[in-house]
């Protein structure tokens, strides 16, 4: 089959009928999808780097494709960037301060599971099906048939938690998915060469003292194939995915290369990627936590030093109480209060919050405008 006449199949695939373009209540069941009989299945790759492009192409593919008795394989890969789990805290899986120095995004999927990080070392499989075909460990054994294909020496297994070890120890890939009513996705990890390096210093705490039932990330030793399989080029173990997939499904389907941005192929998808860039996304669907923690303050002129305790509650990723105990020979009492009172309904954000104590800080002067300074900056710091 010819790129262009695939090509034109995965249009046909992708295309609306006119009821698309009818009013929001048209239902996913009144568009037609997959019109062409021999059209069982496809294999995609994304042209994107963009986290949050390749996210929302997953998202539309999930909302508007029938996937009744048919399948899709989508391969994808992110410039550096940090996907959280839907249900997770990102003050607690990811240094936030050492994200922004370095221009890593941060990103919330709508799958569950725990945090990883992406760059272009690291292959995202996204298997597409009916909710009736959901068979991760069918998925994941479409990975490690076509690894063992390629290198007989590496020893790959899927484990209960559905993730792939190497060796026996080391996490090669992880796995979330997303189960609707009618349809299901599994994404997972493959980490080829991956910077890791950078995935360790991101894949930590930013905020001390948090409290929270959000979901927890696993940590685990990790380990790229390339350090066990240095000839394995990138083009070879795209191309025995592929085969392997077409040979677990009893499929032909060729690898077709699209454009996740491409709004006449995929109606809708640039609002989806929006939503997933927005803070209230992002950050705001963290569920609800607490922090308490201790602040260590220090002042040279003249000299002084004290302990502080914060305690804040945070819902929405919104300030809803805050309390600082303070002794007040350091801090007055009317000044702690006023503190903490500037903070309530703001986001729980160093900027926010760095804004929020700014016209504070303007009317005081002296040895009390240096002190409240310095917890200012000790409550920013605590925030990420």
């Amino acid at each position: 089959m010819s790129e262009s006449t695939m090509m034109s199949q995965v249009r046909r695939t992708f295309s609306l009928l006119n009821q698309r373009a009818c009013s929001s209540s048209c239902s996913r069941s009144s568009s037609s999808f997959f019109t062409d009989s021999d059209s069982a299945g496809l294999v995609l790759q994304s042209h994107s780097t963009d986290v949050y492009q390749n996210l929302a192409l997953e998202d539309w593919i999930d909302a508007n494709v029938d996937l009744q008795g048919r399948g899709v394989l989508l391969l994808w890969r992110n410039r550096p960037a940090v996907v959280i789990g839907r249900h997770q805290n990102p003050w607690t899986e990811c240094n936030l301060p050492a994200m922004r120095r370095a221009g890593i995004p941060l990103a919330r999927r709508r799958s569950g599971g725990g945090t990883v990080f992406h760059d272009l070392g690291n292959l995202n499989l996204t298997f597409f099906a009916s909710k009736k075909a959901y068979d991760r460990q069918r998925n994941l054994k479409v990975v490690t048939d076509a690894l063992r294909r390629l290198r007989p020496g590496l020893d790959v297994q899927a484990t209960d938690r559905f993730d792939i070890l190497l060796n026996g120890r080391y996490k090669i890939s992880g796995t979330a998915s997303r189960l609707s009513r009618k349809s299901s996705y599994h994404h997972c990890t493959l980490l080829h060469s991956a910077d890791r390096s950078t995935l360790s210093s991101v894949l930590r705490p930013s905020c001390p003292g948090i409290q929270s039932n959000a979901t927890p990330s696993v940590p685990s030793p990790v380990a790229n194939l390339l350090d066990h399989a240095p000839s394995l080029q990138w083009e070879e173990l795209l191309g025995a995915l592929v085969q392997q997939y077409n040979t677990e499904f009893d499929l032909h389907s060729a690898l077709t290369v699209i454009d996740p941005t491409n709004e006449s192929m995929f109606p809708g998808v640039g609002e989806m990627e929006v939503e997933l860039r927005s803070w209230d996304w992002t950050f705001g669907k963290t569920p609800k936590f607490t922090m308490e923690t201790q602040l260590e303050l220090t002042n040279e002129q003249p000299p002084a030093c004290c302990s502080a305790r914060l305690q804040m509650e945070v819902k929405n990723g919104r300030i809803e109480s805050c309390h600082l105990d303070i002794p007040v020979d350091w801090l007055p009492v009317r000044l702690s209060g006023e503190l903490s009172s500037v903070l309530i309904g703001e986001r729980f954000c160093p900027h926010r919050a760095a804004a929020a104590f700014s016209a504070l800080m303007r009317s005081e002067s002296g040895a009390t405008h240096t002190r409240l300074h310095r917890l200012c900056d000790a409550i920013l710091t605590v925030m990420g």
